[in-house]
């Protein structure tokens, strides 16, 4: 440099930030989401993101039929915890109708609501690892949630979509082999759950990829609305079926778990503690479902729960208050309710109004992913690019929640 010239500032040796679109067709943006990113170098200056549509229009295909033809929408919402959305939903309907389900039904749904939990669970924490490059702790999470999904099936016929949860009660009770399948799978699914710790939770690159990574405070959890495992890894101990008990969850006894940094790895340590609290509440609930013994689990009103087939089949009057069932559906009395549950991401409400009818006047879903889109720019910016992979994994947004 000649003498007496001046050095060029470091900002006029700046290049200009680039524009990036990443997705929907990325496979870490999930198939419809896509974030419109601004980057210096690597390092993220700021992020849009943009939900896309599955163009499904859940809440105004709920208006459009009866009462009991939404259910099956709701399994179309997480399909990762569909039995959590079933349920969900249906007690909002029981709340208009003001009706309270046998004991038996409620651990029931208990019961099936915690293998939902487990499977998504499962499902988020193996794929996180494969979109980190981690394809052994991948193939033992899917393992596991197979198994669970084996003990779904066994329960109600299905694996993924559901439709199970019935309003004023559940298709039907446990089948006489379940008791024993569920020993023989639980206990697979602990070894499972235990080898995919062993390989990942403190394996250094998995630690370095996740730690002091995605952080948001507890404040900016509180003013964006964020709830489940999201808010929960930051301290807060906010969980419904605690702190709002709904079913049975007052009877059974389970931990609350939380972190500190309110980092991916807190989020992390935080789903898989809950996996475990998940395997110990449906413990409880096999335990007291065999002291229970035979008993109902429908409410007993034809107007309200559908008969079972069997009986539709053999009963004359069973299949005519089938036929009014399907052709009128059950009448909820005028007014509007709102009702929310814990579901695996956090809190999933509904929000129901009726005139009196057969069909719904208005449905509409609190899906906790649509809420916890909006603080991820805060979470990623001034953070790497690879480092919004893990963040998006750990927030768990599901597409069917965020369509609008």
């Amino acid at each position: 440099m000649a003498e007496g010239a001046r050095a060029r500032p470091r900002s006029d040796l700046h290049a200009e930030h680039q524009v990036l679109n990443m997705g929907p067709s990325h496979p870490a943006t999930h198939g419809t989401v896509k974030f419109l990113i601004e980057l210096d170098g690597e390092t993220i200056v700021d992020l849009e993101p943009q939900v896309g549509y599955l163009h499904r229009g859940f809440e105004k295909e709920c208006e459009s039929g009866s009462w009991y033809q939404a259910i099956p929408y709701t399994d179309r919402l997480n399909y990762n915890s569909a039995i959590l959305c079933n349920t969900g939903y249906v007690m909002a309907v029981e709340k208009l109708l003001g009706i309270e389900t046998p004991e038996r039904c409620q651990w029931l749904r208990v019961l099936a609501s915690e293998l939902s939990r487990l499977g998504d669970h499962l499902t988020r924490c193996g794929a996180a690892c494969l979109e980190l490059q981690a394809m052994t702790p991948f193939l033992y999470g899917i393992e596991a949630r197979e198994l669970c999904w084996d003990l779904q099936e066994m329960l109600c016929g299905a694996r993924v979509t559901s439709n199970y949860v019935r309003i004023g009660g559940v298709k039907h009770d446990l089948p006489e082999a379940f008791p024993a399948a569920y020993e023989e799978i639980s206990a697979k699914i602990r070894t499972l759950l235990r080898d995919f710790e062993r390989v990942v939770t403190r394996n250094r690159i998995f630690v370095d990829r996740l730690r002091d990574t995605g952080v948001i405070s507890r404040e900016d959890c509180l003013r964006y609305a964020v709830t489940g495992p999201v808010l929960r890894a930051v301290g807060v101990p906010l969980d419904l079926r605690k702190d709002e008990p709904y079913l049975v969850y007052d009877q059974v006894d389970f931990d609350v778990p939380v972190g500190e940094v309110g980092d991916n790895y807190d989020r992390y340590l935080v789903c898989v503690a809950e996996m475990h609290q998940s395997l110990r509440i449906a413990d409880q609930c096999m335990a007291r479902l065999g002291r229970l013994g035979p008993a109902p689990v429908d409410v007993d009103d034809p107007a309200v729960r559908w008969p079972a087939k069997g009986r539709v089949f053999t009963r004359m009057e069973e299949m005519i208050q089938q036929f009014k069932s399907v052709t009128d559906g059950p009448q909820v009395p005028a007014g509007e309710g709102y009702f929310a549950i814990e579901s695996a991401n956090g809190e999933l409400g509904f929000y129901l109004v009726s005139d009196g009818g057969a069909r719904p006047v208005k449905v509409r879903c609190r899906p906790p992913s649509f809420v916890h889109m909006a603080p991820l720019p805060l979470m990623v910016r001034g953070a790497m690019l690879a480092d919004l992979i893990p963040t998006f994994d750990f927030l768990n947004m599901i597409g069917g929640e965020c369509d609008r």
